[in-house]
């Protein structure tokens, strides 16, 4: 298949191969690209771990100039994508939740006690979902830090609006619901929605599918879990 990528670029290469190796070739067209906030500041604390719910959030704290300190904390990720991130960034003790928000909360309250001390959650600007409300009401305390953002394309890129006027697209795949939403907006300010009629939306989760507006596509499929390993048994025939 031909697949649209529209990942930012720190995703996207990684992508792109995964995709090569089973055989499908990509169109890689970022939609988003991603800023660090490399002076933003990182609270000094005796933290009982870090929270880490994008990949993009361990690449933020790995080149942050404070983040050698905080190198021997637990982390719990969101997914897989986020842990080998922080392990690749050289964090020692790390877990994996099973994709999403909730599995990652699920999993701070079986690995983690209120009492052993508060979290630091690496985030971006824009967050799917309230890790920190979820939590309190469990008793713990989270603090949330902006390590990045995700800007968001004034048009569609040229190789996504190249590929759609050409046809010969099968498909998109979608990992949040935010970069579903900018898709669907950029492809529909371009004047060229009608081509979503013959691909399918690849989505990561339900919350993905749901946010694509009522977008014409010939086809929405969901993976079985919210992880990209999920996402592309979807490509299987």
């Amino acid at each position: 298949m031909r697949l649209l990528v529209i990942r930012p670029e720190e995703d996207a290469a990684e992508l792109a191969r995964l995709l090569a190796a089973r055989g499908h070739e990509a169109v890689t067209a970022p939609v988003m690209s991603v800023r660090f906030l490399d002076n933003a500041e990182l609270p000094a604390r005796a933290w009982q771990a870090l929270l880490v719910t994008s990949a993009n959030g361990a690449r933020a704290l790995a080149r942050h100039a404070q983040a050698a300190a905080l190198r021997d904390v637990r982390v719990l990720a969101v997914g897989p994508a986020s842990a080998q991130a922080m392990i690749d960034a050289g964090f020692r003790w790390v877990e994996a939740a099973e994709g999403d928000v909730d599995a990652l909360a699920a999993l701070v309250c079986l690995e983690l006690s209120p009492d052993g001390g508060p979290l630091l959650h690496v985030a971006g600007r824009v967050v799917a979902g309230d890790l920190r409300a979820v939590l309190a009401v469990q008793g713990f305390a989270v603090e949330r830090v902006v390590l990045y953002e995700a800007v968001a394309a004034d048009r569609l890129p040229e190789a996504a609006r190249k590929a759609l006027t050409e046809g010969g697209v099968d498909g998109v795949l979608l990992h949040s619901p935010r970069t579903a939403r900018i898709f669907v907006s950029l492809v529909r300010a371009a004047g060229l929605e009608a081509a979503l009629s013959r691909m399918t939306a690849f989505c990561l989760s339900q919350a993905v599918a749901d946010a694509l507006g009522g977008a014409n596509f010939l086809t929405v499929k969901i993976a079985a879990r919210p992880e990209q390993a999920a996402l592309l048994d979807l490509l299987a025939p």
